[in-house]
C-alpha cells in the first residue's frame, strides 16, 4: 500500500486557526480507507476552552462521524506533537497511527515531556511518525508567535 500524507489538510486548518487568532494548529483524522473523517483548528479562545485543542475537536467529530468512541485502524495528522491531554485521547480513541509536524519541547507528550504512550497505564499506543512537513508547521508557529510579540 502507497503512503499518502494528509497534513496537507492538517496545515490548511492550522493556517484557518491563525487567522482566527489561535494557535496555529490543525488536525485531521483519516479512516482505514483513506477517507477524511474530520477536520479541526484550536479553538481554545472561541470556546473559552482548555481542551479544544485541534486534536480533542477532530477526535469527537470523528467519534461522532463513524458513531463509537473507538477509532479503530483511523490514523490522526497533526501539526505539532500532542500534549499529554491530547495523547491520552488519542490512546483512549484507539487510533492506529498518529502522524505529526513539528516537535514541542515545552508541552508535547509524546516524544518529550509525559510521554504518555510509554507508561504502563497507556493501555494503547498507536504507531507514531514524527516530522511530516515538520518545516511547514515549524514556520507557522514561529510566524503566528512573532508576531503576537510585535516583530
Amino acid at each position: 500500500m502507497e503512503f499518502r500524507s494528509y497534513m496537507g489538510q492538517a496545515l490548511a486548518e492550522a493556517r484557518a486557526a491563525a487567522a482566527r487568532g489561535e494557535v496555529p494548529v490543525g488536525a485531521a483524522v483519516v479512516s482505514p480507507e483513506g477517507r477524511i473523517v474530520a477536520t479541526a483548528g484550536n479553538e481554545t479562545r472561541a470556546r473559552n476552552d482548555p481542551t479544544a485543542h485541534a486534536e480533542m475537536l477532530a477526535l469527537r467529530a470523528a467519534c461522532a462521524a463513524v458513531g463509537s468512541e473507538r477509532l479503530i485502524g483511523h490514523a490522526l495528522y497533526v501539526t505539532l506533537e500532542p500534549c499529554a491531554m491530547c495523547a491520552g485521547a488519542i490512546a483512549a480513541a484507539r487510533l492506529e497511527r498518529l502522524f505529526y509536524g513539528a516537535a514541542d519541547p515545552k508541552s508535547g507528550g509524546v516524544a518529550q515531556g509525559a510521554r504518555v504512550f510509554s507508561h504502563p497505564q497507556c493501555h494503547h499506543a498507536p504507531q507514531v511518525f514524527d516530522g511530516i512537513a515538520a518545516r511547514d508547521s515549524e514556520q507557522l508557529l514561529t510566524a503566528f508567535f512573532q508576531a503576537k510579540r510585535g516583530g
